[in-house]
């Protein structure tokens, strides 16, 4: 008998134990003279049930989860038998979770063999490539225009624009910059896409090149991230084999490829200028704009610079699917998010739906709230520079300018989940101290103005009259937002401010709540 089964090779899944369970699935097999086709996929993105187990069945994939290496026996069992057991989830696609998504950009992960261009071709990879190979230049950037898709990174910028620039930008040598410096916290989509899925982001990266007429791409991914990047080499190493980068792709007259740089660990070199820098070999330090990268960026050549979500929604929008990318999603939000939803969250992982779902949708209903049991209080999405929403915001749809209208940000879809024994004065304060640390410098406003940041909370946190410092705060977050070079410190007031206007009385603006409590 040859059993099918997939066990995630994703590095979440290997940190609760996947390869354990993997290699305790072999045993078993040789050990009972049965034959194991044993697939390691990227995650589906149910963190809470990984290690997940999937095994080939007539009716479709069938999931077991959490599992640890003690429960591999009595599943094979139940495998064998095709009885019941406690942690037998059913038929993966019915799981609820699942099934409620709109999964464009991650269609495949969980699904398919990250290491094999061929698994990747059977469902239905490439085809958005073969179909710009015979497009001209200004009919592909015309359909993601057409798509509506807007910058996944944070500042939602539409795509089809920057590419425009780029193509109009002259002739002469130009590239494609891939952002993977996921350096959010509660973020991890960028990540699980390189892991699972790594040849959708090299074909985006590969029909951006077509379309602006550059030859060279760059995947800059933070040092974090060993598995991303030895994924991402994978792919690219079989791309080339297979004719799908290099001279002549597909046996045309377009010619690209692609090099893996890896970052040192600096926050700031998510902001794109930063991340130019270090791949030239410099410091990760802000340049000033303009110029924009999209004139002089890597090497002082135009570049087209996006980041990882907004590159792998490109195939999907290729393969003939320019408005149906654009018939989801509400108002200049078009096609999907990826969200992941973390911190004190009971189920947490990645839920990709079209824009429009509100914020407490995700939170109490995907998420299941949190997972100490305690009411939710408050809710920072779009990383550590995000606004912290309570919970009378939480009818606000996934929407740019729906989030931008409250003083928040969407960003990069990181949704971290807080109960009510958080201290948002102490949330405040850590923004400051992010940012101090984080800085590369280069401005005053961010470099010294942190620094200032959290010793003013400080001084609130102690005072019985905190009401002068609360003013002399809000001044220096205000100097910081528009006096700052970079995003870095133009954004870190944002969980500062909302923290003081929503939670007032953890600074003692109002009886404290936490010493009332105590």
């Amino acid at each position: 008998m040859t059993i099918r089964a997939f066990v995630p090779r994703d590095s979440g899944a290997l940190a609760v134990g996947a390869d354990e369970v993997a290699a305790e699935l072999c045993r078993l097999a040789h050990e009972r003279g049965l034959m194991l086709d044993l697939v390691r996929p990227g995650s589906r993105g149910l963190y809470w049930l990984e290690p997940m187990l999937e095994v080939d069945t007539p009716a479709g994939r069938v999931a077991f989860g959490p599992t640890t290496i003690a429960d591999v026996p009595s599943i094979l069992d139940a495998i064998l038998s095709d009885g019941d057991h406690p942690l037998k989830l059913g038929l993966t696609e019915e799981i609820p979770w699942l099934k409620r998504q709109t999964r464009l950009t991650f269609v495949r992960c969980g699904i398919v063999d990250p290491r094999s261009i061929d698994d990747y071709r059977a469902h239905g990879g490439y085809r958005g490539l073969e179909h710009a190979l015979r497009m001209s230049s200004d009919s592909i950037i015309d359909d993601v225009v057409k798509s509506g898709l807007r910058g996944r990174g944070g500042a939602g910028f539409p795509t089809g624009t920057k590419w425009r620039t780029v193509a109009q930008a002259g002739r002469g040598q130009k590239y494609i910059c891939c952002n993977a410096d996921e350096g959010d916290s509660g973020t991890f989509a960028d990540r699980m896409l390189m892991e699972g899925d790594p040849f959708m982001v090299i074909e985006g990266m590969t029909i951006a090149g077509i379309a602006v007429g550059a030859t060279k791409g760059y995947i800059y991914i933070r040092s974090e991230y060993p598995h991303a990047v030895e994924a991402m080499n994978a792919a690219i190493e079989a791309a080339r084999r297979t004719g799908y980068l290099g001279d002549h792709i597909c046996h045309s007259t377009d010619s690209f490829d692609i090099e893996v740089r890896v970052g040192a660990g600096a926050y700031i070199c998510g902001e794109e200028t930063s991340m130019l820098e270090s791949l030239e070999g410099k410091r990760g330090t802000v340049r000033a704009k303009p110029p924009l990268p999209a004139h002089k960026g890597l090497f002082g050549r135009p570049s087209v610079i996006n980041n990882v979500l907004t590159f792998s929604a490109v195939p999907y929008i290729l393969d003939g699917g320019a408005q149906a990318y654009a018939d989801c999603g509400m108002g200049r939000s078009r096609g999907t998010k990826p969200i992941q939803l973390g911190g004190n969250v009971k189920h947490g992982g990645l839920f990709e739906v079209a824009f429009g779902i509100t914020l407490g949708e995700l939170v109490d209903e995907i998420g299941g709230g949190t997972l100490s049991g305690r009411p939710v209080r408050a809710v920072q999405v779009g990383g550590p520079l995000g606004a912290y929403f309570p919970r009378a915001l939480f009818d606000t749809p996934f929407d740019y300018e729906a989030f931008a209208a409250r003083s928040g940000m969407v960003g990069h879809g990181g949704v971290v989940v807080f109960d009510d024994t958080v201290d948002m004065a102490k949330q405040a304060r850590f923004a400051m101290e992010f940012c101090a640390i984080e800085s590369c410098g280069k401005c005053t406003p961010c470099r010294i103005g942190s620094t200032r940041g959290a010793e003013m909370v400080d001084k609130i946190i102690a005072a019985d009259k905190p009401a002068a410092d609360i003013a002399v705060l809000e001044d220096l977050c205000n100097t910081m937002k528009f006096g700052s070079l970079c995003a870095l410190g133009g954004l870190a007031p944002i969980p500062v401010l909302s923290a003081l206007t929503h939670f007032p009385e953890d600074f003692g603006l109002a009886p404290r709540r936490l010493q009332a409590a105590e």
